[in-house]
């Protein structure tokens, strides 16, 4: 059974303990005037438009009302209101009055409506709203809440933060202060969540993205756009050439189709149609002629032309699968922007797949053998697959009969892979079904890395054609397909995954020489040579530092060994081997040590 908020017990948990905090605001600033308060994956937020900023001590004083009003045992209450009543019971909250007025237009046009945490519906003929109350609060809202404000723990709830938030998303309305909470069945369960949370804060790539000297970002190029140290920048390396070579193994074929398209090839796809608010403004050079440019936001269009250009195409010759490393480029809003998980510009490792619809359940079945290697490889063990659906809202290609092919389709190949799926409405690209594949990281978090997408429209909106077995012109269907999709992101999350303690074959630096006194400096040069001649990325540490010193920094930087060089090993031809783990393994013959690295690096093993 999918999970709804009517059968979801957190959600109900949250969604009631938001509106608890909404009444704890309003007794501590009654000129407050409130927003929306949904629930959210973890826990729930609030805005409001406040007096004055609010300070952690305000924090702790909502949270002590908070729990003496969920200790008065306090019914959830739904009444449904008529349009009139409403405007009376919120005349002193404008953006209530607001929603009310939108959810009127909604009922009025759809006949029911859904809009943050508010309801409206017909009955009888006649627009209706609901409320829910609960003690002296009552607030818009569609509901579901529990039943009473004692199924809300007084100490399995915590308010985290505070954060701005436009009113509606829009930085052209009122900046709102957003505080957001967690709550939980038990105290259990929220101290649980709240170790959770201390552990990804140490995680955090942003942070230690700076500490390890991989990536920056700066104001004088601009927000979203990552800087990429020579550490950074080795890396992508490796996981492109990690990807690449994988692909190449499985059949696709590499391609390069530039940064800059006519914006009449996205007229005609359906992106400036559906996509044109995630797209940087156009390029124009000659708007009379249609010299008129964009940046790249989606590679589909520029491979699909390159399909047309090699030629009319046999059956013979499908499926096709066309593969590239394209930095795209989205026009994502400053205040969404997180770090490397959220950019404009980003690289994608795409592939295209052109192939007939009697190829898509195998061409879905090597693509899902493609997927499941590469996330063994980087330790993602822990994931499931959610089949993203069109949905009644929202911008999609309009063509039924190619999107029930599409869905079908997509359908008969996970199950025709025995691959168990969830499904979510709404959450489909606008011209077709996808399969998202969801990991879980080590701290239990949820990420969508890979996907498999099955298009039908936009081949033909594209002129692609093949001759088939009977002589006669078909359009191919395209698998879009990414495996860990946009590297930045991946890397951001590879980064919390490992805390920065990467593998061996993925480690900038692999091994860090300290001689510990200035004449066991020629032996490290030596060590240095040799471990770079068979492939290890090594360094010697020449500062001024005591050894003890030197081996902390490494550990610091996460570098898998630290290879300490005295008298001892000079004589023996050996290094005194000790891990980022502060294991001390010892003295080790040079040339075992180098098998042993070489062969982690061969079978890419998580090991040390």
């Amino acid at each position: 059974m999918p999970v709804t908020p009517e059968n979801d017990p957190l959600y109900r948990l949250r969604h009631s303990t938001a509106h608890v905090m909404a009444q704890a605001v309003l007794e501590l600033f009654p000129e407050a005037k409130i927003a929306i308060g949904p629930p959210v994956e973890n826990g729930f937020y609030y805005d409001f438009d406040l007096p004055r900023p609010l300070t952690p001590d305000d924090l702790e004083e909502i949270e002590r009302r908070m729990r003496r009003i969920v200790q008065g045992n306090h019914p959830f209450v739904r009444r449904v209101v008529t349009p009139d009543e409403a405007r009376e019971l919120f005349k002193d909250q404008p953006y209530k009055l607001e929603l009310i007025e939108d959810l009127l237009r909604g009922a009025n046009e759809y006949g029911e409506m859904e809009s943050g945490t508010a309801g409206a519906q017909e009955q009888g003929g006649q627009v209706v709203i609901t409320t829910y109350r609960q003690d002296s609060f009552e607030d818009l809202c569609r509901g579901p809440h529990v039943a009473n404000t004692r199924e809300i723990k007084p100490d399995a709830f915590k308010l985290l933060r505070v954060s701005g938030a436009y009113w509606r998303g829009d930085e052209r309305r009122p900046q709102l202060q957003r505080i957001y909470g967690t709550v939980w069945p038990s105290k259990r369960e929220l101290e649980e969540y709240l170790h959770r949370l201390e552990e990804a804060k140490k995680r955090d790539h942003r942070v230690l993205g700076k500490q390890l000297g991989l990536f920056h970002f700066s104001e004088e190029i601009g927000p979203g756009i990552p800087l990429l140290t020579p550490k950074g920048a080795l890396m992508r390396h490796l996981m492109e050439e990690y990807v690449r070579e994988t692909q190449t193994r499985y059949g696709y074929e590499h391609v390069w189709t530039g940064h800059l398209v006519k914006e009449s090839l996205y007229a005609k796809s359906g992106h400036l149609e559906n996509y044109a608010e995630s797209m940087f403004p156009p390029m124009v050079e000659d708007a009379e002629h249609g010299q008129i440019y964009r940046l790249k936001p989606m590679n589909c269009p520029s491979h699909m032309t390159l399909y047309n250009e090699m030629g009319l195409h046999s059956y013979r010759e499908l499926p096709l699968r066309f593969a590239e490393f394209c930095t795209l480029y989205r026009f994502e809003k400053t205040g969404e922007l997180t770090g490397l998980t959220r950019v404009r510009a980003l690289t994608q490792d795409d592939c295209h797949i052109f192939c007939t619809p009697a190829q898509i359940e195998s061409e879905f079945g090597l693509a899902l053998q493609l997927i499941n290697e590469v996330f063994n490889t980087y330790g993602f063990h822990d994931y499931y697959v959610r089949l993203s659906l069109r949905g009644s809202e929202g911008k999609y290609v309009a063509d039924d009969e190619k999107w029930e092919q599409a869905t079908a389709a997509l359908k008969a190949a996970l199950e025709a892979n025995a691959v168990q799926y969830v499904t979510a409405e709404g959450e489909a690209a606008f011209y077709g079904p996808k399969a998202d594949f969801i990991a879980r990281d080590v701290l239990g978090r949820e990420w969508q890395l890979s996907t498999i997408q099955v298009d039908f429209i936009q081949p033909a909106r594209l002129g692609c054609e093949y001759i088939g077995e009977d002589g006669q012109r078909h359009t191919p269907v395209v698998l879009h397909r990414a495996v860990t999709g946009s590297w930045e992101r991946f890397f951001g999350i590879l980064i919390e995954h490992y805390a920065g303690a990467f593998p061996v074959w993925l480690a900038p630096v692999q091994a860090m020489i300290i001689p510990i006194t200035d004449r066991h400096v020629p032996y490290a040069r030596q060590v240095a040579q040799q471990l770079k001649a068979a492939g290890i990325r090594a360094q010697i540490d020449l500062g001024d530092s005591r050894m003890n010193a030197k081996i902390r920094d490494a550990q610091l930087q996460k570098i898998p060994y630290m290879l300490v060089v005295g008298d001892k090993e000079m004589e023996a031809g050996t290094v005194a081997v000790r891990l980022r783990t502060n294991e001390n393994r010892g003295p080790l013959p040079l040339d075992g040590f180098i098998a042993h690295v070489q062969e982690l690096i061969r079978t890419k093993s998580k090991e040390l």
